[in-house]
């Protein structure tokens, strides 16, 4: 698991992940409110863009691995990405993304495209379930359950069944049209197939 150091989710969400992630890696940018919360970090990781005392986050959290990652090219996010992808990790969970600035909270969403073919990655937040579609998919949901298909770029051949507003070999393209708030028709299976371009799914919850 990922945490990132956007708004922080309910208790029970992040403990809900915790108990299912052998490891965790927090940005160096959150080390603070994560430590408050007594989570046992695994790997810190950031470019330390601020003066920190590592020994001092080391004598708090033995054994913990200090990455440090200076490029600005990419985003502390990113590099973590890649970081778990070169020790081989297929999947990650990441909370914390969203939420205060948008331009943080527009580029994790989006940014996730990138590693469609090294890592699955979920974004989670109080609202939102967040994660790139492949080319199929299909998952059984409640009628009325809230789904949003968010196109990165545009994305054409979209076709979808058991949904309220259904697309049949259709395009979308963010900024022009995209298919927030759509819904589950009838309790079932929802499929979705698209032929090129990157789409989102946004499994959102009102609470």
């Amino acid at each position: 698991m990922i945490i990132a150091n956007g708004a922080s989710c309910r208790p029970e969400l992040l403990h809900q992940l915790l108990e299912w992630s052998p490891l965790v890696v927090v940005l160096d940018s959150a080390i603070d409110r994560v430590l408050e919360l007594g989570i046992k970090v695994d790997v810190l990781l950031g470019d330390f863009d601020r003066e920190v005392d590592l020994d001092y986050y080391r004598s708090l959290q033995y054994p913990l691995e200090i990455v440090h990652t200076p490029d600005q090219n990419y985003t502390d996010l990113d590099k973590a990405y890649m970081y778990l992808i070169n020790k081989g990790i297929k999947a990650a969970n990441v909370v914390w993304a969203t939420g205060r600035r948008a331009d943080h909270s527009i580029t994790n969403m989006t940014n996730i495209v990138r590693y469609r073919e090294q890592l699955k990655i979920v974004l989670y937040d109080d609202y939102s379930k967040i994660f790139l579609l492949p080319y199929e998919f299909e998952k059984w949901y409640p009628k009325g359950y809230k789904l949003s298909l968010i196109p990165v770029g545009t994305v054409t051949g979209i076709s979808t069944q058991n949904l309220a507003y259904p697309l049949s070999d259709e395009s979308l393209c963010i900024g022009y049209r995209t298919g927030s708030s759509n819904h589950v028709a009838e309790d079932g299976f929802v499929n979705i197939k698209y032929q090129k371009g990157d789409l989102l799914l946004m499994e959102c919850d009102d609470m």
